[in-house]
């Protein structure tokens, strides 16, 4: 066991949902041929002039909102100074001293115990463009993104997570609370939220701080956990081995699951902030932020209690259900249209989010709705169809969008009756007849290898309680 803990600090970067960018009118949107949506605000010409987006600066009231925070009324933006061919202007503009929100905390759980995050402060920046390093020294740079509204969120010092786990708990928790609010689709993948930890480690016990080294744009949850761990444990076997930290900026690569050296870090006085002076700092109202409020939607661990309660499904389900805010939906419209939010959950956790990954879309995009979904589990508790012509009929909705009782029409209907079944039953023993003298020996492991031919002679419709009991019966007169 290692003599060493980790402290943790993240700071997460979230392009925000807005139709223009920060200062200008120039569109907010992923992708597009490079440098096509750009204009002399964004491109940093000289003599051009930012116009603030109230959008944005709501976006960041709405999150300061939903993560506790005491909102500041006069917050101001400031230049951030630094040379880098992504930033065309030599600055940015985001907020130093006076940030929208401040002294906040939201909540995750590790392993069934919930503990408690602060979050330092919440503010409004504008996005860099984006530099790909091509073959040789060359590079390219596209500045479509150059502008993009962008808020950061920064946990509190001294940092209140010891683990990667706890780290990966609190990105997934933020995102979650993030895409709810609708401030930002938190589409990693693509970006839009990218995460760095700022980590140390230190003798346990020891109340001060070793030196921290930051990991740069990690794009993924998994990458937050495995890159958190493999620091951690690389400066472990550095101090154990006698060796010295080096407080720096390090990347990730995923393909060998290692950081790497990027860059000494800065210092905050190295860039130079002082007021835009371009900008008048922001009045931020009681009333502007009541209204707000008004707006704000559920958020994912009140929902998730809620559903458990309400719907009496676990605690697992209820968590999976409410990572995100359309699922969380679907499933209670898909409860209460069926009755049966148990079987409502199994189904959008099993085959549904099967066929969602295949597909790499979200529930709300698929041609399944609630009601669908309800009718085909209502279809099951009505002995209509059998669990396993219901994967079969689900398949065909997923494609098709098509109405399940009119599917399971064209499927014909369950096997029930007794006499059906005892004929497919005289078969399947009849072709059988070595599993059969076995089952009623005394193995009954072969009872379930019974229930499988039969199931499969009536291609799924048989009725699977009735055929079970029907079996049972058969062996014990035998």
């Amino acid at each position: 066991m290692s003599n060493y803990e980790a402290v943790i600090g993240m700071e997460v970067h979230a392009e925000l949902l807005t139709d223009s960018k920060m200062f200008c009118s120039c569109r907010n949107e992923f992708g597009g041929e490079p440098n096509t949506r750009c204009c002399p605000v964004c491109l940093g010409m000289p003599g051009s002039l930012p116009v603030m987006n109230r959008k944005a600066v709501e976006h960041v009231i709405r999150t300061a909102i939903a993560l506790n925070c005491v909102i500041n009324p006069n917050a101001k933006f400031d230049r951030k100074n630094y040379f880098y061919p992504d930033l065309p202007k030599g600055y940015q503009i985001s907020e130093y001293d006076n940030p929208i929100g401040e002294s906040g905390w939201i909540e995750i759980d590790i392993n069934g115990v919930t503990s408690k995050v602060r979050i330092r402060r919440v503010h409004l920046e504008e996005d860099t463009g984006k530099l790909s390093h091509v073959i040789g020294d060359e590079s390219e740079v596209d500045y479509n993104r150059s502008g993009v509204p962008l808020m950061e969120i920064v946990t509190e010092f001294p940092p209140d997570m010891h683990s990667a786990e706890e780290a990966y708990a609190y990105v997934t928790a933020l995102r979650s609370i993030l895409t709810y609010i609708g401030v930002s689709d938190g589409k990693m993948e693509e970006g839009s939220m990218r995460c760095e930890p700022n980590l140390s480690v230190r003798p346990v016990g020891y109340e001060g701080f070793g030196v921290k080294t930051e990991i740069k744009n990690l794009n993924s949850f998994r990458a937050v956990l495995k890159g958190a761990q493999y620091e951690i444990d690389r400066q472990i076997r550095i101090l154990q081995s006698g060796g010295t930290i080096i407080q720096e900026t390090r990347g990730w690569n995923d393909a060998r699951q290692e950081t790497f050296s990027q860059r000494s870090k800065e210092g905050e006085q190295e860039y130079r902030y002082f007021p835009e002076p371009d900008l008048v700092p922001l009045d931020i109202t009681q009333e502007w932020i009541d209204e707000i409020r008004k707006t704000m939607p559920e958020l994912p661990r009140a929902m998730r209690e809620r559903f458990v309660s309400q719907y009496g499904i676990p605690e697992y389900d209820a968590g999976v259900l409410t990572q995100a805010r359309s699922v969380a939906l679907f499933f209670e419209q898909t409860a209460t249209l069926c009755g049966d939010p148990k079987a409502a959950s199994n189904w959008i956790m099993g085959d549904f989010a099967r066929l969602l990954n295949m597909e790499g879309i979200e529930i709300h995009q698929s041609k399944v709705t609630p009601t669908h979904l309800a009718e085909m589990i209502k279809l099951i508790s009505q002995d209509v169809i059998s669990g396993k012509m219901a994967k079969e009929l689900f398949e065909e909705m997923y494609e098709t969008g098509a109405d399940p009782r009119e599917l399971a029409k064209l499927m014909g209907p369950q096997i029930s009756d007794e006499s059906s079944l005892g004929a497919i039953l005289d078969e399947v023993i009849s072709s059988q007849r070595d599993v059969w003298d076995a089952l009623i020996a005394g193995d009954e492991k072969k009872f379930g290898y019974m229930v499988g031919q039969i199931m499969k002679v009536s291609k799924g419709k048989a009725n699977p309680q009735q055929v079970n009991r029907l079996l049972r019966e058969r062996v014990q007169s035998s």
